[in-house]
């Protein structure tokens, strides 16, 4: 892998202090020069893309106004910190990003002292900063300053409102960056999406919030600045209804900001810099910006793989002869072809409706087919509560975020015994993304809980049999299916559906020496791997496979074997 070359003053740009020593109107050609350098690596090696584009100008204008690492900046979900990582000593590595041996595709505190929070999954910044201003003010460092930047549809979880809360009493010297572009993968989704469109969208509020900037701005002393603040705070309320969340909370709350505009960033940074206690600025950014295609389809180029940074043309493998579909694709299909004989059947997914698939069904269905944003916990307790009214819910969510809704798998629906399906997507490693997203905890997690069906596809058939079995009126517990991202293995995958007796295996050859045991699609594998050894006479006994569907049926078929 070769180095990307950046441009001049990028290429000078090997920490925060390099970037500080350039005039405020050199900012803008950094700017440029980091987003070409951006669309230079993602284009040749992939990796996220557009959530990294949109927040270049704020990422240059928090390093240059702000001491990092001494003050502390922490990246909400951290597939938007390339920037961050660029202008802190990573350029000439950025290369190896998400390939194995290379930079992590997300902040983490053993590769850098900048990266001060290691994230991944999302809705984790403010609490986080929060935490750390309350250390900061404990250990007497008042002069550090705490910086949350979240969005890309981070604030439709409940961590981050349980955060506001708590940072409005705090007194903590926390900012928090409100990065609203209106998009996660998906559109957002949601009454916070309404709200933040209304403030963004009153004229009345934004001429006024203008007016009273330039009167702080030429007040003498803090007690009038105090005086005016509280002017400003009382007036917003008349003004404009929806000014008063945050406030209300305990925030002030600045904004909302052009977010591609560096100067006013960098400006409006340094006046926050010195108003003490809690703050939140709201900026409006385009996602993808400054690259034509990805801002019009933007959920396309959220991670588009290697693509022609010229004509935009996303490189693709060429296929001459059928494959096999992936499984979120099989699922997606399978689950309208379900609903369309069973119409008790409803979909759920927390922000992946392109991910899992269940966009087929949203299209089809859009009655029947719910994103609630990210919030998994909400999701599977809605998911409950659907359930005892009768309906068959289908709760679509990637494994490793299925971890943040634990409490109420256990609780609100397997202690009920409600027949909620859990549709594990992303099961097992998940390959670029590394270990905040594999789904290495599910089995263990799944198989202890009580009344809990545990299941996994060893092909696209299986998969469409135990979707089948689970929507069936005998099924009367909750039933997990894991499978894992990408390709199955069998082209001519529309088979017709059959039910799957509970706690079965599947034994695939006789033999009399060795036993092999798998579970799901490592399955394929192994048959594989033993055909090969049988050819070449390496392996002397034939292959005797158990394929588990259930919790329980594991230590059966070891016994048995």
């Amino acid at each position: 892998m070769e180095e990307i070359a950046a441009g001049p003053l990028l290429n000078e740009i090997n920490s925060p202090d390099d970037l500080k020593k350039l005039n405020k109107n050199q900012l803008k050609q950094v700017c440029d020069e980091l987003r070409q350098f951006i669309v230079d690596c993602v284009s040749v090696h992939g990796g996220h893309f557009g959530a990294s584009l949109g927040v270049v100008e704020l990422t240059v204008a928090l390093h240059y106004v702000f001491n990092t690492p001494d003050d502390q900046l922490v990246w909400d979900v951290g597939h938007q910190a390339y920037g961050h990582k660029i202008l802190t000593g990573r350029r000439k590595v950025f290369h190896t990003n998400r390939k194995y041996g290379g930079i992590s595709g997300f902040p983490k505190r053993s590769e850098s002292i900048y990266d001060t929070f290691g994230v991944g999954h999302s809705s984790t910044s403010i609490s986080a900063a929060l935490g750390m201003a309350i250390a900061s003010k404990y250990k007497g460092e008042e002069h550090r300053r705490h910086i949350a930047v979240i969005g890309d549809g981070a604030m439709t979880a409940g961590l981050p409102f349980e955060a506001l809360n708590h940072a409005g009493v705090s007194n903590a010297n926390v900012l928090i960056i409100l990065n609203d572009n209106n998009m996660s993968i998906d559109p957002n989704v949601g009454g916070l999406k309404e709200y933040l469109t209304d403030i963004t969208t009153s004229h009345s509020y934004n001429r006024f919030r203008d007016d009273v900037w330039k009167v702080l701005g030429k007040l003498p002393t803090k007690d009038f600045q105090r005086l005016a603040s509280k002017i400003e705070a009382g007036l917003k309320g008349v003004v404009s209804k929806s000014s008063n969340l945050f406030e209300a909370l305990g925030l002030r709350y600045f904004g909302p900001i052009d977010g591609h505009n560096v100067l006013k960033l960098t400006e409006t940074l340094k006046s926050l810099n010195d108003i003490p206690g809690p703050k939140l600025l709201h900026i409006k950014t385009v996602k993808g910006k400054g690259f034509g295609l990805a801002e019009k389809d933007q959920t396309l180029w959220h991670a588009p793989g290697t693509f022609d940074k010229i004509t935009g043309k996303i490189n693709k493998k060429i296929v001459t002869v059928p494959e096999p579909p992936k499984y979120q694709d099989v699922f997606g299909h399978t689950i309208v072809e379900l609903a369309e004989k069973n119409k008790l059947i409803m979909g759920i997914t927390p922000a992946m409706p392109s991910g899992s698939s269940l966009k087929f069904m949203m299209d089809a269905m859009p009655d029947r087919a719910i994103d609630v944003g990210i919030a998994e916990q909400h999701a599977v307790t809605l998911s409950a509560g659907m359930a005892t009214q009768g309906l068959k819910v289908f709760c679509n969510i990637y494994s490793s975020f299925m971890q943040r809704a634990y409490d109420m798998v256990i609780h609100d629906v397997a202690i009920q015994k409600l027949p909620v399906v859990f549709c594990l997507d992303r099961a097992g490693l998940v390959g670029d993304d590394g270990p905040t997203h594999h789904g290495a905890y599910d089995i263990a997690f799944m198989r202890c809980i009580p009344n809990m069906i545990v299941a996994a596809p060893m092909n696209e058939a299986e998969l469409r049999n135990m979707m089948y079995t689970a929507q069936l009126p005998e099924m009367d517990a909750p039933y997990t299916i894991r499978y894992p991202r990408g390709q199955g293995v069998m082209p001519q995958w529309r088979t017709p559906f059959e039910k799957i007796e509970t706690g079965t295996g599947r034994k695939i050859a006789d033999g009399q020496e060795v036993a092999i045991l798998t579970i799901g699609h490592p399955g394929n594998f192994a048959v594989a791997a033993c055909k090969m050894l049988a050819e070449e006479e390496l392996f002397p006994c034939a292959l005797r496979y158990a394929f588990c569907e259930a919790a329980g049926r594991i230590d059966a078929a070891r016994n048995s074997a």
